[in-house]
């Protein structure tokens, strides 16, 4: 690191001081240097204070320098410590669609935030993390060709994994956990139907997935209308790269919406091609959760955003009602009740601005 370098990496701290013109003036020099080792220095800062002056750094980085970025935030990911505030920051991003974001497709970045999504246990990353892969997926539709089979295992093992960790989560991980895994099955119905629909059958034929498939799946089945492309689709094209050349981001999610029965999410078309659609928050559709005892849950409040292109979780305990949403509303239908005892009256949002104590704070 040059002497320059080095003089503007102490800098950073000044990026959130209150002083508004030495912040704006350390943002000019920080911008003008803004590649290698002062990006890797400003994704440091941002893994150390969550600064939202260094997000909105990184995401104004322009090719090909978003490549030492990617580089950056794989390597935050293999260490553990720092693995939750590069999900995070990723999320960050990519929620800006900055010019680069296809390329995420063949990085090693893509692979690294499956492969937690895979194996890790801490459900505050495994929440997050899936919010990402879900408001990715409509942006890299291509990476299907290469990484389909990882999404669907992504599925698979969160859906069982918070259908087994029933009373051993504390329940608003849990109720954020199966919204997050209702988005994902909606995502991957909408966008790869054939082939999903294939996984679906192959994994829960088997004996030892049958319960998650009665207790989680099945009721997610029961809300979908049949998907055209099961009629007239096959596998090998709704993975071709060339099936995704006439769709916009915002087209993807409109065709996710369209075979969702939700009333809530049966509206998300409408509210996108309305010029108010950012300033509407339709109200929440009512589901029950399974086989969750609220009785012990103490008070809480979470509210967030539900702009941009995030996936949003609205959870009414007073009636034990939750519903995801992708960008305007994506209603989600958990399985029939079980046990439950609804005593609080609470309401709780999580949109992809995952807000404290328990959650990140995506709020740019």
């Amino acid at each position: 690191m040059s002497r320059e370098q080095l003089s503007i990496a102490e800098l950073l701290p000044s990026l959130d001081s209150s002083e508004l013109q030495e912040a704006e003036q350390v943002r000019a020099a920080v911008n003008q240097h803004l590649r290698g080792a002062v990006l890797s220095c400003l994704v440091e800062y941002y893994l150390d204070s969550s600064s939202s002056q260094a997000v909105l750094l990184l995401s104004s980085i322009r090719e090909p320098h978003h490549k030492a970025l990617l580089e950056k935030l794989n390597e935050s990911l293999s260490r553990p410590g720092s693995r939750l505030g590069a999900v995070t920051l990723l999320g960050h991003l990519i929620r800006k669609q900055p010019p680069w974001v296809h390329h995420i497709s063949h990085s090693p970045l893509l692979s690294s935030l499956l492969r937690c999504l895979k194996t890790d246990t801490d459900v505050v990353l495994l929440i997050t993390g899936v919010l990402v892969l879900i408001t990715l997926l409509p942006m890299i539709p291509q990476a299907g060709k290469q990484h389909i089979y990882d999404f669907f295992d992504v599925f698979g093992r969160l859906a069982s994994w918070s259908y087994k960790n029933i009373g051993h989560l504390p329940v608003v991980q849990l109720v954020h956990l199966h919204a997050g895994v209702y988005s994902l099955f909606h995502r991957l119905y909408g966008m790869f139907p054939c082939n999903f629909i294939y996984y679906l059958r192959l994994h829960y034929s088997m004996k030892e997935n049958l319960d998650t498939f009665q207790e989680v799946v099945k009721p997610m089945l029961e809300h979908v209308r049949v998907h055209p492309e099961l009629v007239t689709g096959t596998q090998d094209y709704e993975l071709d790269p060339s099936r995704w050349r006439r769709y916009e981001v915002h087209d993807i999610i409109i065709e996710c919406s369209r075979v969702s029965l939700d009333p809530l999410e049966s509206s998300c078309e409408e509210d996108m091609n309305s010029s108010s659609s950012t300033s509407l928050r339709p109200p929440p559709v009512c589901s029950p959760l399974p086989h969750l005892d609220f009785s012990s849950c103490s008070p809480f409040t979470v509210a967030v955003s539900s702009s941009g292109l995030f996936p949003c979780v609205c959870v009414q305990l007073d009636d034990v009602t939750w519903s995801p949403s992708s960008h305007c509303g994506l209603s989600t239908p958990p399985p029939e009740p079980a046990g439950l005892t609804p005593s609080l009256s609470r309401t709780a949002s999580v949109s992809g601005e995952l807000a404290s104590p328990v959650f990140v704070v995506w709020t740019v």
